[in-house]
């Protein structure tokens, strides 16, 4: 847990908390859990709430304080899915920022970081906040130009395929954008019903910093949904693909045991251990094989006559 102080052009990390910071709680101990509690009266059920990775994004205000958690995007490296989203949770009050998460993230990295480009006007928290939440979106816009490149690489790797392995990476690409789609959407109507609202009103916020946030989400929802129609009829074409180049393989594997075959029976039919007229020649053997072979060669001109090859 890191605390940081407000000032005119950015905030300045400090050892101690002072009244009017902003707190950075990341994965926090069972200590600084406590501290949140009890110093800065925080409801044990938000603090509950932040660690589960399924809650929706939601507001509410209760004795002055505004409570809010929104859903950011990160990226996993714990597991198979490489994107996913989950909850960040914002305390504002008249005494203090405070800003918690269960896990770090490129979103609090961002807000956090001393290179930040664009103009924020620190001193104003619920200003402050919505550029928290331009940040996120950012970050989802990010994220989802990655997945249609991961996915472009997966296509490539499809048109040659005879596995399920890349289908399985597409079906996780899949996956990434439905978490998307499902967070964005809760954002956008939190976002609504955060700017309708009385604690909203009562501030003075940059109405252009309002109406960005509300068209990058808008463009993020589109996105999401531009690429996950794009995914969902590339894997059910893929998936015929795959079946395709699985039929021209056994094809291939059918056609050579043909021309084998008939060799094959040549040989067996001299094998016999009968009497027949070359017994006594000395070139049975290269007679048998270079009639097995001619036989071969006509079976193969014959299937590629007929287009089986």
């Amino acid at each position: 847990m890191t605390y940081w102080q407000i000032v005119k052009n950015g905030l300045l990390p400090l050892q101690t908390y002072i009244k009017g910071a902003v707190i950075n709680a990341v994965s926090p101990t069972v200590e600084e859990l406590n501290i949140l509690k009890t110093t800065f009266k925080i409801d044990e059920d938000f603090l509950n709430d932040i660690m589960d990775v399924d809650e929706r994004s939601r507001m509410e205000v209760d004795e002055g304080k505004l409570y809010m958690i929104y859903r950011v995007p990160y990226y996993n490296r714990d597991n198979g899915l490489p994107f996913a989203t989950m909850p960040l949770g914002v305390m504002l009050s008249d005494d203090a920022l405070i800003v918690l998460g269960y896990q770090h993230n490129d979103v609090l990295a961002e807000v956090f970081s001393k290179n930040i480009k664009k103009q924020v006007d620190y001193e104003n928290k619920i200003e402050f906040l919505f550029h928290i939440i331009d940040y996120s979106t950012i970050t989802y816009l990010k994220f989802l130009k990655q997945i249609n490149t991961e996915t472009y690489k997966i296509e490539q790797a499809l048109e040659k395929s005879t596995k399920n392995e890349e289908l399985h990476k597409l079906l996780l690409m899949e996956k990434c954008l439905v978490y998307f789609n499902t967070s964005l959407r809760s954002n956008e109507i939190l976002i609504t019903k955060l700017r309708n609202s009385r604690y909203f009103k009562k501030n003075e916020v940059d109405e252009e910093l309002v109406e960005d946030v509300i068209i990058e989400i808008k463009q993020a929802i589109e996105m999401t949904h531009v690429y996950s129609d794009i995914l969902s009829g590339m894997m059910d074409a893929f998936a015929s693909v795959i079946s395709n180049n699985l039929n021209i393989v056994m094809k291939k594997l059918t056609i050579i045991t043909i021309a084998l075959a008939i060799p094959t029976m040549v040989a067996s039919f001299f094998g016999m251990n009968i009497r027949n007229f070359m017994e006594d020649s000395s070139i049975a053997f290269i007679g048998i094989v270079i009639a097995a072979a001619a036989l071969a060669v006509v079976g193969v001109v014959l299937m590629r006559r007929n287009k089986w090859m």
